[in-house]
């Protein structure tokens, strides 16, 4: 399917190999994508593919060994508040309350405090945390906490939302919540995300396209354009044909990965 809507990002041939005591490791190799205004973009793969490291190459945070990543047009070398990342862990400042942690960024920014108060009451709302607003991050539960980490990625206003794994840690019935949670916030005040996980459930829910990496280093094995309606059901034909359908193209790629080493395994004996 063709895709529709303003480009917002753009990968070409992107690549990174981190250097070591034993030599290269070549992490990520030659992806070139693109992603559109307010798409919700999945990046879903095996564990240790590279991810990780290419959300934080999108944030700015780390370098390309080679091509190029761009954002409305300007290259990116270094992190931008136009950029929020929401960590894995749940990356709060202890210190602070729930309300000044969502305003956090807006209040380094200089941001006028009328309008800060203003924004950090809202994103608080909408994350379902109204009354906890002088609660501190000790106080809360871990679901709670990252509807906090939401809410501060988001009253920062960014033009892009990086997600890396954030409902990884939660158990079952919360890490479901939140993808619900997740995906009427996303609805109610657009963005372009780019959401990495390896749960295939979690990326059929919420994406609007998912790319499948390869096992390291990480390459681009496939693209699926998700069309269900939403909200969606896990139970939905169509959710269960397309589960089974990338679940066997990664397992395929895995055991394509294991019989290439195997085969290099033997040619170096």
């Amino acid at each position: 399917m063709e895709q529709s809507g303003k480009l917002k990002m753009k990968c070409q041939n992107l690549s990174k190999t981190f250097r070591t005591p034993n030599g290269s490791f070549e992490v990520l190799k030659d992806l070139t994508f693109d992603v559109r205004e307010n798409e919700f973009l999945v990046i879903f793969g095996p564990g240790q593919c590279g991810k990780t490291t290419l959300l934080y190459m999108l944030a700015g945070l780390e370098g390309c060994t080679a091509g190029t990543v761009e954002h409305n047009g300007q290259l990116v070398e270094e992190p931008h508040h136009s950029r929020a990342v929401v960590y894995q862990t749940m990356a709060l400042f202890p210190w602070m309350t729930v309300k000044r942690n969502v305003g956090f960024s807006q209040k380094v920014r200089k941001v006028d405090k009328q309008k800060r108060e203003q924004d950090t009451q809202k994103f608080i709302d909408l994350v379902g945390l109204t009354g906890f607003e002088n609660s501190y991050p000790v106080q809360l539960s871990g679901g709670m906490k990252q509807r906090v980490g939401i809410a501060r990625a988001y009253c920062g206003d960014p033009d892009v939302l990086l997600m890396d794994e954030p409902f990884g840690h939660l158990d079952a019935q919360t890490r479901y919540m939140m993808q619900e949670s997740l995906e009427n916030i996303w609805e109610n005040e657009k963005r372009t995300v780019v959401f990495v996980t390896n749960n295939i459930e979690e990326a059929l829910y919420l994406a609007d396209r998912i790319i499948l990496l390869t096992d390291c280093p990480g390459q681009i094995c496939k693209e699926y354009t998700i069309d269900m309606p939403r909200p969606r059901s896990l139970v939905d034909p169509e959710f269960l044909r397309l589960r089974k359908e990338i679940t066997q193209q990664m397992n395929a790629n895995e055991s394509n990965s294991l019989s290439a080493g195997n085969r290099a395994e033997m040619e170096q004996k």
